[in-house]
């Protein structure tokens, strides 16, 4: 259940305060200053937050690349990153860039979750606005929560126990969209003949931290289900990205200058939308895995 507005006071604190946004899911923090170093306590009433809607946005947030990865410990370990180079000196931070000028296919259009065909995918993902253009540029995530409880029981039925299998060939392969034929564009990104390997997860995914269940499949990166054939798999398939990604379970984000959204990659997908030509754009990007244990969340 998502929380209504919520106001926390401290002593000599700014006031905390929690604002949902329109839209299946989402919620905005502010009253906090994420340049600082945060006690335990604060960072467990983020992360419940967080959990509970799914996707956080912090506006006004003056980080540095330090800010951002110290605040990034906080949630988990640093994630895998393949095909992105980073930023130099800053080896778990990618940028995820747009020049003004560019004209290649916009990155990251498709539905998907974060590196989905990796064996361990991030847990959440943490983008900060560095250079945000004055229109478009908007990011759409989809609740999978929402997703897969609004399917019939008996497709629930049919598709407990069952395994996507998912790869990274159409994006990041050597014949992939960002491949060899990719050029021009500003994006530092990598291909490879990595990205042909395949990985399974179950496509009724139980959080490990909600207990709840979500959809896992996804249209960027979902190529088929273990153990059936593509005349099989891709009816099944194509249903569940028609139904994962209506509009019912959608939040739009408006993005703003020095704005850092988090999200998780465990329940909701998203896709980045453009209509911001002209305008250069630069975001800085981090993945993590797993929850920080005791020592790591201490050490914050």
């Amino acid at each position: 259940m998502r929380s209504e507005m919520v106001k926390k006071n401290t002593e000599n604190a700014p006031t905390m305060e929690i604002i949902e946004q329109p839209g299946a899911c989402g919620a905005l923090i502010t009253g906090i200053d994420l340049t600082q170093v945060l006690s335990p306590a604060t960072q467990s009433e983020l992360r419940a937050h967080w959990l509970n809607y799914q996707v956080v946005g912090f506006p006004d947030q003056k980080l540095s690349l330090e800010d951002l990865e110290r605040f990034a410990l906080t949630l988990g370990d640093y994630g895998e990153d393949p095909f992105f180079e980073s930023l130099p000196d800053h080896p778990h931070i990618a940028e995820v860039r747009r020049a003004a000028d560019e004209t290649t296919p916009l990155f990251a259009e498709s539905w998907h979750s974060d590196w989905s065909f990796l064996k361990t995918p991030p847990t959440g993902t943490l983008l900060f606005g560095r250079i945000i253009p004055p229109i478009g540029g908007d990011t759409l995530f989809a609740n999978q929560y929402a997703a897969w409880d609004a399917l019939e029981p008996s497709f629930k039925a049919e598709l407990e126990g069952l395994e996507g299998v998912h790869s990274a060939a159409r994006g990041y392969a050597p014949d992939g969209l960002y491949g060899e034929a990719d050029k021009g564009r500003s994006m530092a990104i990598r291909y490879s003949s990595e990205a042909y390997k395949t990985q399974r997860h179950p496509i009724a995914k139980v959080h490990p931290e909600t207990g709840r269940t979500a959809l896992f499949v996804n249209p960027g990166y979902t190529l088929g289900i273990e153990g059936l054939s593509d005349e099989e798999a891709w009816p099944i398939l194509l249903r569940l990205f028609k139904h994962q990604t209506q509009q019912a379970f959608i939040y739009r984000h408006q993005w703003s200058d020095d704005m850092l959204v988090v999200w998780d990659n465990r329940c909701v997908l998203h896709a980045a939308t453009g209509e911001y030509d002209g305008h250069d754009r630069s975001l800085a990007r981090i993945t993590v895995t797993r929850v920080p244990g005791p020592a790591q969340a201490q050490a914050q």
